[in-house]
């Protein structure tokens, strides 16, 4: 899948990036379907934020539908 990455302040990148797994009972995979960004998106743009690391995933606001998990 595509993410947009983190790369260090005003330095992102989208990168392919493994697919996401079920790993709990209540875990769910989202298509999403659009995304924004707001106000807080810039503070980690801007390395504002001590915690967010070199190739951290940035996702905030997102929209998306629900794929049933399969079950194994």
């Amino acid at each position: 899948m595509k993410a947009l990455t983190y790369h260090g302040p005003h330095h992102v990148q989208v990168e392919n990036v493994p697919d996401p797994g079920i790993e709990q009972a209540d875990d769910i995979i989202l298509r999403i379907t659009a995304t924004a960004i707001c106000g807080s998106d810039l503070h980690l743009y801007r390395g504002k934020i001590p915690q967010v690391k070199h190739g951290d995933i940035l996702v905030m606001n997102l929209w998306g539908k629900s794929l049933k998990p399969e079950r194994t």
